[in-house]
């Protein structure tokens, strides 16, 4: 089973990209983020001809999650539950048959200082929260998604530079790995702790006048992960940079693990 994550940064301007992906790489299943798209102008159709089906709940500019999986989930909700709907758009949860995918856009968090940082911290506590109401760690289960922390020095360029950065913050990091303490395992870091695998390289960094892909500058904060059972199971991870050498690339790309499922 092959088991894959993007941030679009827009589904409707990466559609083609996205598809092209698809057709090559053949994945099961597909998590998408920031598809900043109400879902009235959702572009299903090119992603179910190209044989998925679709679950996804979005707004207007920001955030939106999608679920994109060969065989049709039993069931799909969408948010925490803790609160009204206006946190759906960052939390798409997917039953299968034989296991659940929880595809998350976790909020950035914008400055230390402010409240959207404050907010960051406490949808952490939310989600371990979530987890604990609705599932076991003894359950087959992913979580996976743009988690917006780099956990360890080397999933960041030059970390020491970065350390009041809401995304490499201590306690960024800190409430991130409360929250996998629950029960998951990094299935990366199974595989290749040592290796050091970015998965964002920001637009606006140009390091002596290269990109910060050119310069492979960036942040591992796209993740998939696992129960211990299914992590067990996990053969393979890769990330997949050449979508993001495309003209109109994401910031992000393509994470994907295979497991013996």
């Amino acid at each position: 089973m092959k088991l894959a994550t993007f941030n679009a940064n827009s589904i409707r301007v990466r559609q083609g990209a996205i598809v092209s992906w698809l057709k090559t790489q053949n994945p099961d299943i597909l998590c998408i983020q920031e598809t900043k798209v109400q879902d009235h102008q959702f572009p299903r159709e090119p992603f179910e001809a190209a044989g998925y089906h679709i679950a996804f709940r979005g707004m207007k500019s920001y955030n939106g999650v999608a679920i994109l999986s060969r065989v049709k989930p039993e069931s799909v909700t969408f948010g925490l539950g803790d609160l009204p709907e206006s946190d759906e758009p960052r939390l798409a949860m997917a039953r299968f048959k034989q296991f659940s995918v929880v595809n998350t856009y976790i909020p950035q968090g914008y400055l230390i200082e402010s409240p959207k940082f404050a907010y960051k911290l406490d949808w952490f506590k939310r989600l371990k929260a979530y987890f604990k109401k609705n599932f076991l760690p003894s359950d087959p289960l992913f979580w996976c998604g743009d988690m917006n922390v780099a956990p360890r020095d080397i999933d960041v360029h030059h970390p020491e530079n970065h350390l009041m950065h809401v995304c490499f913050h201590e306690d960024a990091k800190k409430a991130y790995a409360d929250t996998l303490s629950w029960g998951f395992e990094d299935v990366f870091l199974k595989l290749y702790p040592g290796k050091q695998q970015f998965t964002f390289w920001d637009y606006r960094f140009r390091p002596n006048g290269k990109s910060s892909l050119e310069a492979n500058l960036g942040w591992r904060i796209d993740h998939i992960l696992a129960t211990s059972e299914l992590a067990k199971q996990c053969v393979k991870v890769e990330v997949d940079t050449e979508p993001r050498k495309l003209p109109q690339a994401s910031d992000h790309t393509f994470l994907w693990a295979e497991f013996k499922i």
